[in-house]
C-alpha cells in the first residue's frame, strides 16, 4: 500500500489466548512488529484470572486473539464467559485455529460474541490488521457507551436541578452534577436580582474551610463583569489572580492546588428574560470549554438557570407572604380580664411552604375569646385569606361574639369573596367569672381540656369547613375549672405523612396529660415533644381562668 493510502495504526495491547507455545510467540512476534504490547495466556483458565488481575487493576486489553481449541474450554466457551461479565464485556474477541473448521463452526463464534475469525497460518499484514479493526470496533463503541453514560448522568443531575425546592438546594445540586460530569471539584454560584448570593459546592466542607465573605463577592462582581448586558451561555477560563482561591478545596488539603490561587473554568448563564444569574466553576486543569464534557456543562448551566428563574419567584413570594401572615399575628397579646392566656407560634423550616395558620384572643362584653385556624392552601392567597379572616373576626365579635353566629359570618364572607377558598377554625368564648365555655368548630382540631391532676380530654364538637355553606350544628357547652386549661392548636404541631391523625391526636392529649401545671409549661412541653422540623407552620394558644 501507498504511503497515501496506508492506514493509520491503533497501538493496543492484545491478550493472546494459545495452548501452543510456538503459535502463541509467533503471533506475539507479529503483533509486537505493529508496535503492540502483548499479554499471553496458555489456557482459558490463564486468560480468566490474566483479565480478572488486570480488571481490578483498571488496565484491560483492548484485543483478545483466542485460540479455538483450547485444552480446559473451547475458545467459543471462554468468549460467552468473558461476554457475560460486565467489565469486559466490551472487550472484542478474535477466534482463530489452525485446524479446518466449518462455516457452522465460525459462525458458532461470532455468536457467541466474537468479532470475526481468523485461519492460521495467515500473513502478518492480514493479523495486524484484523487486530486494528476489532480495536477501532471497541474503542468506538466504548465511546458511545461512556458518552450515553456520560448524557444518562446529565439527565440525572438536571432532574436533580429541578427537584430543587430552594435556590440553596439548586446549587448544591449542579455542584454535585458538574463534579460527577467533569470528574472534579465543582463550585456553582446563583446571583439573585438583589445580590443575593447562593453557592453550592462538591463534597462535604466544614464552615471553617470555606472561603469569606468577601471571596464570595469577589466571585459575584466577576461574574456581572463577563455577563454585563449579555445572555445565553458563556464559557470561559479566569486566571488565579482573579479567581479567589477555596472554593475548589480548603487551604492545607493537598492535591494538586492546595488551596492555593489557580485558574477556574467558569460557564456563565443567564436566560434573555431572566434575573438570575448562574455561575458553574470547576478547576481550569479539567477539560476546557469546546471539548464533550465542556459541552455538557454548558446544558447544565442552561438547565440550571431555568430552574432558577422558578424558585426566585417562588421565594420572593413566600417571602412577601410570611411577611404579611406574621406582621398581623399579635407579638402580645391584649389585657384579657379575668384570665391567663399565652400563645406559641413556630413558623416552619425555611424549605417548607407557605403556611396560613392563625390565631386570635380577644376581650369581648360577653368575655374572652379565642380562635385558631388555618386556611387552606399554600400561598401568598392563602396568607392573604388569612388577614382578611382575623380582621373580619375582630369586627364581627363587636356585634355578637358567639361563636356560633361568628361562624357563620365568617362562612358567608368566604363564600361571597372567596369561593375558592376553605378554611378550618375553632372558636372559644370564655366567661371568666363562671367558666361556661361556648365552642364552635369548623374541621378544625378540637381544644382539649387539661386538668392539673394529670388528665386530659377533648371536646366533642364538630362543624364543617368555613366556606362550604353547609348547616352548622350548635356550639358545644363546657364549663372550665380553674384547674383545668383550654388548649387550641393547629395541625402542623402533630400532623405527620403516614400517621394517622387519629394517632397524633391521641399522643398529643397524653404529652398535654403529662405536662406540668401552668399554660406556659403546657405550650412549651408539647413544642419540645411535637416541634422539632415540622413540615406546617405551629400555633398553640393555651387559656385559664385566673
Amino acid at each position: 500500500m501507498s504511503a497515501k493510502g496506508k492506514a493509520v495504526k491503533t497501538v493496543c495491547t492484545v491478550l493472546v489466548v494459545d495452548d501452543v507455545a510456538a503459535s502463541r510467540y509467533a503471533l506475539s512476534a507479529v503483533l509486537r512488529r505493529d508496535g503492540h504490547r502483548v499479554v499471553l495466556a496458555a489456557s482459558a483458565g490463564e486468560a480468566l484470572i490474566e483479565l480478572d488481575a488486570r480488571m481490578r487493576a483498571g488496565d484491560l486489553p483492548d484485543v483478545a486473539l483466542v485460540d479455538v481449541g483450547l485444552p480446559d474450554m473451547s475458545g467459543y466457551e471462554l468468549c460467552r464467559r468473558m461476554k457475560q461479565l460486565p467489565p469486559i464485556a466490551a472487550l472484542p474477541v478474535v477466534h482463530f485455529s489452525a485446524a479446518a473448521h466449518a462455516p457452522a463452526d465460525r459462525c458458532q463464534g461470532l455468536d457467541a460474541g466474537g468479532e470475526s475469525y481468523l485461519t492460521v497460518p495467515a500473513e502478518p499484514e492480514e493479523i495486524q490488521a484484523v487486530v486494528r479493526a476489532a480495536a477501532r470496533g471497541g474503542r468506538s463503541r466504548t465511546d458511545a457507551q461512556q458518552r450515553v453514560g456520560r448524557l444518562a448522568l446529565l439527565a440525572g443531575t438536571i432532574l436533580d436541578v429541578q427537584s430543587a425546592r430552594c435556590l440553596g438546594e439548586l446549587a448544591e445540586a449542579a455542584a454535585a452534577g458538574t463534579a460527577r460530569l467533569t470528574g472534579g471539584h465543582a463550585a456553582v454560584f446563583v446571583l439573585g436580582e438583589e445580590g443575593e448570593i447562593h453557592r453550592g459546592l462538591s463534597g462535604y466542607r466544614t464552615p471553617a474551610s470555606l472561603p469569606d465573605a468577601e471571596a464570595h463577592a469577589a466571585v459575584a462582581r466577576l461574574m456581572r463583569r463577563v455577563m454585563s448586558g449579555r445572555t445565553g451561555v458563556r464559557p470561559t477560563v479566569v486566571p488565579a489572580p482573579l479567581w479567589p482561591p477555596g472554593f475548589f478545596r480548603p487551604a492545607g488539603s493537598g492535591g494538586q492546588c492546595d488551596g492555593k490561587p489557580e485558574d477556574a473554568g467558569l460557564v456563565l448563564a443567564r436566560l434573555r428574560e431572566g434575573r438570575t444569574l448562574v455561575g458553574l466553576a470547576t478547576p481550569a486543569y479539567q477539560e476546557g470549554p469546546g471539548g464533550e464534557t465542556g459541552q455538557l456543562v454548558e446544558r447544565l448551566a442552561h438547565a440550571t438557570a431555568l430552574a432558577a428563574e422558578p424558585l426566585l419567584m417562588y421565594e420572593e413570594e413566600r417571602h412577601i407572604a410570611l411577611t404579611l401572615q406574621r406582621s398581623f399575628l399579635p407579638g402580645t397579646l391584649p389585657e384579657l380580664p379575668g384570665t391567663e392566656v399565652v400563645v406559641r407560634y413556630e413558623p416552619a423550616s425555611r424549605q417548607t411552604e407557605i403556611g396560613g395558620d392563625f390565631y386570635a384572643a380577644l376581650p369581648t362584653p360577653a368575655g374572652v375569646l379565642t380562635a385558631i385556624g388555618d386556611v387552606v392552601g399554600h400561598s401568598l392567597d392563602a396568607a392573604t385569606v388569612m388577614v382578611e379572616i382575623r380582621h373580619a373576626l375582630r369586627a364581627y365579635c363587636l356585634e355578637d361574639p358567639g361563636p356560633g353566629a361568628l361562624a357563620g359570618r365568617l362562612d358567608r364572607m368566604l363564600q361571597r369573596y372567596h369561593p375558592d377558598v376553605t378554611a378550618t377554625m375553632c372558636l372559644c368564648l370564655v366567661d371568666p367569672d363562671t367558666g361556661r365555655t361556648l365552642i364552635a368548630n369548623a374541621g378544625h382540631i378540637p381544644p382539649l381540656v387539661v386538668r392539673d391532676e394529670g388528665t386530659a380530654a377533648y371536646v366533642d364538637v364538630r362543624g364543617p369547613l368555613l366556606g362550604l355553606g353547609l348547616d352548622r350544628p350548635p356550639p358545644a357547652e363546657v364549663v372550665l375549672a380553674r384547674s383545668e386549661r383550654l388548649l387550641m392548636v393547629t395541625d402542623g404541631l402533630i400532623e405527620t405523612r403516614g400517621t394517622d391523625l387519629a394517632v397524633s391526636m391521641e399522643q398529643l392529649r397524653a404529652a398535654a396529660a403529662g405536662a406540668p401545671p401552668g399554660v406556659d409549661d403546657l405550650c412549651d412541653t408539647l413544642l419540645g415533644c411535637f416541634g422539632h422540623e415540622r413540615e406546617d407552620d405551629i400555633a398553640l394558644l393555651a387559656l385559664r381562668r385566673r
